[in-house]
């Protein structure tokens, strides 16, 4: 994610005060006063894909569908279109208003609006861990790539964008759910894909791994090209938190490095309250609102400064020549209306 600024020198503030160093999970301090709840919205227990009720159907059915067609082709088509991040330029408060319009059917446990779900677990995250603030805003950010199911953002099939995630290129655990859908996928009988390791080696890590396409890569993907200060286990968490597999059964383990074991302390911290805090008690959205605008303020890249030398670099090279010094013109004015910005 990056965010603009207005003034020059905030950028050494913000950047000596952002997150780029590996937080310390051994001085990581709990209030614990999240109590999970024994069932979901729903009266089920949470993550029950089997129990008859009004979402089992439309979970099953995205599962399948999934499963299908999440092919280690499709995944490497997916990312190479979403690298270019050429959808649109808007503030990340702005972002999560947009998942007002969605609601996740992978989901058995909650049919609100992606934006309380954000909040319901950050504010959860935000009570225990109230100096944690890289944490509290990983966990307002971790789902916006749900966005793509709009239609300003490809409107995307849903079994393309939300559910769990897994790897692509190498065999199907059996862990994943609904792992039976699996074997009509064209990668199941692949000799190159259907092995233990399949493409990758032991230990590669799983930043050298394909996973599934969906709202957990392309969050990834934007923050990293936006140049976010998260640490990179904030960046561990918003990629790998929908990988249940792994982080819950344990499967794919045999792929990760030392850095991805560090970092998946804090995606087990995390994963409670994505998991647990889903509730109809709804969170107060303009109450809260304010916090999270100013983490956003002080914990994130200034894309203002990252444009306005994109802009210099294309006046001494010729390029875009009358764009480029209209930009540097409005951005010296303080005219141009990239405050808050980030490109998806």
């Amino acid at each position: 994610m990056t965010i603009c600024i207005d003034k020059p020198d905030q950028l050494i503030v913000t950047q000596s005060k952002g997150k780029n160093m590996q937080p310390d999970d051994n001085q990581l301090v709990s209030n614990e006063e999240f109590a999970m709840p024994e069932n979901n919205a729903f009266g089920n227990s949470f993550r029950d894909y089997e129990t008859d009720g009004a979402r089992k159907d439309i979970v099953e059915q995205h599962y399948k569908s999934s499963h299908i067609n999440q092919t280690y082709d499709f995944v490497k088509r997916m990312r190479e279109e979403y690298k270019k991040l050429d959808k649109a330029e808007m503030g990340i408060w702005e972002c999560c208003e947009l998942l007002n319009e969605v609601v996740d059917d992978s989901d058995p446990d909650l049919d609100e609006p992606q934006i309380q779900h954000l909040l319901q677990s950050a504010e959860a995250i935000r009570k225990d861990y109230p100096n944690e603030d890289w944490l509290h805003l990983t966990a307002l950010i971790h789902d916006l790539g749900k966005i793509l199911v709009l239609p300003n953002f490809g409107e995307l099939p849903q079994w393309a964008v939300v559910g769990d995630t897994f790897p692509v290129g190498c065999a199907f655990d059996e862990s994943n759910v609904h792992h039976k859908y699996f074997k009509e996928n064209p990668d199941y009988n692949n000799p190159n894909y259907n092995t233990k390791n399949g493409v990758y080696s032991e230990g590669c890590g799983l930043d050298k791994v394909l996973m599934s396409w969906g709202h957990d890569d392309y969050m990834y993907m934007v923050a990293k090209e936006n140049g976010t200060t998260l640490p990179s286990a904030g960046l561990f968490i918003i990629r790998y938190h929908s990988f249940y597999p792994l982080h819950k059964y344990g499967a794919y383990t045999q792929l990760m490095n030392e850095e991805d074991k560090e970092n998946m302390k804090w995606l087990k911290v995390f994963n409670k309250y994505d998991l647990y805090s889903k509730s109809k008690v709804l969170v107060d959205v303009e109450e809260v609102k304010p916090y999270y605008e100013s983490l956003i303020a002080k914990d994130v890249v200034p894309l203002g400064m990252q444009k306005l030398r994109t802009y210099l670099e294309d006046i001494n090279k010729g390029r875009n020549l009358c764009k480029a010094v209209m930009s540097c013109v409005q951005f010296a004015g303080g005219t141009e209306d990239i405050d808050n910005a980030f490109t998806i």
